[in-house]
């Protein structure tokens, strides 16, 4: 990334291959909706090449990734004033998704785990993605959010009650 803010934007290409995997299962999860979730990759790749200088480089970049990527998502609803679709098998949108979700939809628990992930309010679902899904670490998240580490760590321990407690309720339902 330095190297792209640098004046070189032709790198751009080697970290959208990187990292648009990463990517699309962030927002085909919180969206529900593949298509959308590759607009919105397109769109956070196009947002980190006009804002390029902001990046300063002492920090890790998928974290600053992500954070645009969390921005583009919030401006996209904003702009067209739409709400999150309810879906009740939104799995089945994003089958032929190359993440790892094609996966969790192998076993029968994965699909309940998917389905009471869709049932969390969507600040939940998010936390929990990028701590679990994305494997960001609790202090990356914090600065994401603009909240303290401790906070990043009292919401995803509540994150995981409530879909716990969720997940208990699909398996009973089932």
């Amino acid at each position: 990334m330095a190297k792209v803010r640098d004046g070189d934007p032709d790198k751009l290409g080697l970290l959208y291959e990187r990292y648009k995997r990463p990517l699309l299962g962030f927002f085909v999860c919180l969206v529900r909706d593949k298509e959308l979730g590759e607009d919105l990759v397109q769109n956070t790749f196009v947002r980190i090449l006009k804002y390029r200088h902001l990046f300063r480089g002492d920090g890790d970049f998928k974290t600053w990734m992500f954070h645009i990527a969390r921005n583009v998502k919030n401006d996209h609803f904003r702009k067209n004033k739409m709400v999150h679709e309810k879906v009740e098998k939104w799995e089945d949108r994003i089958e032929d998704a190359h993440s790892h979700l094609s996966i969790w939809q192998a076993e029968d628990e994965q699909k309940m785990l998917l389905v009471a992930l869709d049932k969390l309010p969507e600040d939940k679902r998010e936390i929990l993605l990028l701590s679990k899904f994305q494997e960001k670490k609790y202090k990356e998240i914090g600065e994401m959010l603009g909240c303290p580490e401790g906070t990043v760590k009292v919401k995803v321990f509540r994150a995981l009650q409530e879909l716990k407690a969720i997940y208990h309720q699909v398996e009973k339902s089932m």
